[in-house]
C-alpha cells in the first residue's frame, strides 16, 4: 500500500492548498481526489507533482506496512473508506491464487506474455501481473495494451534510477531482463563500464526489499564473457547475497521450437528458505516441431489486416541486389555484379543483406542497425515487416505494437520470444507444484 501523507505535509510546509497543487502541477481534480484516497495515479501525474514542487518521489509518497496505524493518521472522513478499500483488497488477494508478478525493464511484454500464459493445468499455480516498469513511453503503451489493458496505471513509465523501488506493491515473483546493450556479442563489449551494465543492481534491490519467492533474470549470451567473465560472476554473487539459490543456463531457443536462433542467459532464482529445486527444462519435447522460418511466416498466413504490417521502403538498387542473393546468403557470400557489390572497410558482417533460409530457423532478430540489417525474405526481394519479425519472436498476430516503425522494430528485437519464455515459466510453476518434468543439466557453471 502506498500513502501520500508526505505530500500533504509538504503542501502544508509550503503554505499550499490542494487546489494550488492542481494548478501549479497541471493535474486534474480527479487525480487530486485519488491522491487523497491513496489510490493509484499514473506516473505522469507523479512526475508533474515532483517537477512543480521540486522534489523526488520519496518526498511525496511512502510504502505502508502497518495498515491500522496508517488509517489512524488519516483524516477522519477518509478512515472508513480506507478500511473498506483495504478489506476489499485483502479479500481479493485471498481469492487470487498463484504468483503476483513484478517486472523491471519490461520491454514490450515478451516475458510477461510467457509468464501470464504459462499453464500447467492447475489454477493454484498461475502467474498474474501486478506491476511493471520501463523508461520508453511507446514500449510501455505496447505492454499495457497487451498485458494489462484493465490496469494501465500498473505500468510505470520511468527511468528505474528515479523510481522509488520500496514503494512498489508486494510481489511473489520478479522478472527483469536488464538492458543488454553493454553485454552483447555484437559490437564492443563494455560490461560494467557501459551506461547500462550496472542496471541489474536495481533488480537485486527489489529482491532485497520485496523478497519474492522466485525471480527470473535475462540477458544476452555475451554476458558470460563481459569484463573477462568478472561481470557475470559479480551479478551472480549479488543475487546470492540477496538470499537466492541460482540456476543459470544458456538457452538456445531454436532448440525449444522457436523459429529463430536466439541464445540468452536466463537466471532463475529461488529464495533460500524455500525447499524447491529448479531444473533446466529439456528441449527434447520440442525436437520434432517444424521451427523453420518458412513455417513460422506462412502457416497460417498472416492476416492481411494484421497490425504492424507496413512494408519497409527499399531503393531500386537494394531490390536489385537482393535478387542476386540466394536464400541463406549475404552481400559478401553472394555472386554480385560489380555495380551491386558493397565496398566496406574492416570486417564483413555476415548478416548484411542476409536472406533467410526457408528450411532453417531465422538468424537472430535484432532491435537496431543500419542499411542491410533488417532481415530479408527468402523468396521476395524485401526486408521483413515488423509483423513477420514478431512472428519469429512468437508473438501472436493480435499483439499490437505502438510507436513508429523503427520504434516497433526496436521493441520486437529487444524482446524475449514469448513461447520460449512460456516454457521456462511453466517449468518454474511445476517446480513449485511438485510436478516432475523432463530436464537436462545446466550448461553454465556458477
Amino acid at each position: 500500500m502506498v500513502s501520500y501523507n508526505k505530500l500533504w505535509k509538504l503542501l502544508i510546509d509550503k503554505g499550499m492548498k490542494r487546489t494550488d497543487l492542481q494548478t501549479v502541477a497541471g493535474i486534474s481534480s480527479v487525480s487530486v481526489a485519488k491522491l487523497g484516497k491513496n489510490e493509484n495515479v499514473n506516473i505522469d501525474t507523479l512526475n508533474k507533482i515532483c517537477d512543480a514542487l521540486q522534489c523526488d518521489f520519496s518526498d511525496i509518497m511512502e510504502r505502508i506496512t502497518n495498515i491500522s496505524e496508517e488509517a489512524e493518521r488519516m483524516p477522519l472522513f477518509h478512515q472508513e473508506e480506507f478500511r473498506r478499500s483495504q478489506k476489499t483488497e485483502e479479500e481479493t488477494n485471498k481469492q487470487t491464487k498463484g504468483f503476483a508478478l513484478g517486472e523491471l525493464f519490461c520491454g514490450p511484454g515478451g516475458l510477461a506474455w510467457g509468464a501470464t500464459n504459462a499453464d500447467i493445468g492447475n489454477d493454484d499455480f498461475k502467474i498474474y501481473h501486478r506491476w511493471a516498469n520501463d523508461f520508453d513511453a511507446e514500449t510501455c503503451e505496447t505492454y499495457s495494451h497487451n498485458i494489462c489493458p484493465q490496469a494501465p496505471d500498473s505500468v510505470i513509465c520511468s527511468d528505474v534510477r528515479k523510481l522509488n523501488l520500496d514503494a512498489l506493491p508486494p510481489i511473489d515473483a520478479l522478472v527483469f531482463g536488464f538492458p543488454c546493450n553493454d553485454f552483447s556479442v555484437v559490437g564492443e563489449q563494455k560490461g560494467f563500464e557501459g551506461t547500462y551494465g550496472p542496471l541489474y543492481s536495481y533488480g537485486v534491490s527489489v529482491l532485497k526489499s520485496h523478497k519474492p519467492k522466485w525471480f527470473l533474470a535475462e540477458n544476452v549470451g555475451g554476458l558470460r564473457s563481459a569484463n573477462e567473465g568478472n561481470a557475470f560472476q559479480k551479478i551472480l554473487d549479488d543475487m546470492r547475497q540477496a538470499g537466492y539459490r541460482l540456476y543459470p543456463n544458456l538457452y538456445k531457443f531454436e532448440q525449444y521450437g522457436v523459429p529463430q536462433a536466439r541464445h540468452r542467459i536466463i537466471i532463475v532464482g529461488i529464495r533460500d528458505d524455500l525447499p524447491f529445486e529448479f531444473k533446466i527444462p529439456s528441449p527434447t519435447p520440442y525436437e520434432n516441431i517444424d521451427n523453420s522460418c518458412r513455417n513460422a511466416l506462412e502457416n497460417p498466413p498472416i492476416p492481411p489486416n494484421a497490425p504492424n504490417s507496413e512494408l519497409t521502403k527499399q531503393s531500386p538498387q537494394v531490390v536489385e541486389r537482393l535478387k542476386y542473393i540466394k536464400p541463406g546468403e549475404n552481400a559478401f557470400t553472394a555472386n554480385l555484379p560489380p555495380e551491386l557489390e558493397l565496398h566496406v572497410k574492416g570486417a564483413k558482417i555476415s548478416q548484411i543483406y542476409k536472406r533467410l533460409d526457408p528450411q532453417k530457423p531465422a538468424y537472430t532478430v535484432t532491435g537496431s542497425g543500419g542499411g542491410g540489417t533488417h532481415i530479408y525474405h527468402y523468396s521476395e526481394p524485401r526486408a521483413l515487416t515488423n509483423r513477420e519479425r514478431a512472428r519469429l519472436q512468437t508473438f501472436p498476430d493480435t499483439y499490437v505494437f505502438y510507436g513508429s516503425k523503427e520504434s516497433v522494430r526496436k521493441q520486437i528485437g529487444m524482446a524475449v520470444p514469448c513461447q520460449g519464455a512460456k516454457i521456462i515459466f511453466e517449468a518454474i510453476l511445476r517446480t513449485f507444484a511438485g510436478v516432475d518434468y523432463p530436464s537436462i543439466p545446466a550448461n553454465v557453471e556458477e
